[in-house]
């Protein structure tokens, strides 16, 4: 934060890493709605956390983790409340939401956000000037925007920099629950969960124009 502390409107409202620390399927579905945050340069990139997918050790194949503890992996297994970031196909980085107790290696993937505040800088980030809900669609879009790689991963997303907002929670009817997709083995588990129409989200919500005023009044001196 460059010396600058968060305004109380915003560090009341991060998630603490007992949020994290329950089941991955509970934190997937309850991560939906909620504002993933990471402060640049003084800067609040914003976006409401609008479909993810769960993975775990036990049973899952598709999971890093099914095989047990890599060098590449080992955030997985910590305790629940950092993130993990992996690189895959050469060209992309992923971002997760570790979750359960230490020990156990399992993760909720943000595969899509809607972009709240930040929206110029992701752009440059991206070196696309897409709309807001195609600037941060998929995955390796969501790292690309918000300048995640490995070297976020392993930090604690309970601030200052980089941190995930409580926001009213979203009624079952708007969720959507789907097998995971670009995966071959366990491809039959239900463990994707979409908001059924992320753009009714994309305003702020009953409560949030504090938090959204927060975040924005970061860069003024």
């Amino acid at each position: 934060m460059d010396g600058k502390s968060l305004p109380e409107s915003i560090s009341r409202r991060i998630l603490p890493g007992e949020f994290y620390r329950r089941s991955t399927l509970e934190v997937a579905c309850d991560l939906l709605g909620k504002i993933f945050v990471r402060i640049v340069e003084g800067e609040a990139l914003a976006g409401r956390i609008v479909e993810v997918e769960a993975y775990h050790e036990d049973g899952d194949e598709a999971s890093h983790s099914f095989r047990g503890r890599t060098a590449r992996n080992a955030a997985m297994f910590r305790a629940g409340g950092i993130l993990y970031v992996y690189f895959t196909y050469g060209m992309h980085y992923c971002m997760n939401v570790v979750t359960e107790r230490e020990g156990v290696g399992a993760a909720v993937l943000i595969r899509a956000l809607y972009p709240l505040t930040g929206i110029p800088r992701m752009r440059r980030n991206r070196g696309k000037a897409d709309p807001p809900e195609r600037l941060t669609d998929g995955p390796a879009k969501c790292c690309r925007a918000f300048g995640i790689d490995r070297t976020q991963d392993g930090l604690p997303l309970t601030g200052p920099d980089l941190f995930v907002l409580d926001a009213p929670g979203v009624e079952d009817r708007h969720v959507r629950r789907t097998p995971r997709i670009g995966i071959r083995r366990s491809a039959d588990l239900p463990w994707r969960f979409v908001l059924g129409d992320p753009e009714k989200y994309a305003a702020s919500r009953s409560g949030e124009e504090e938090i959204l005023c927060g975040l924005r009044s970061l860069l003024s001196p």
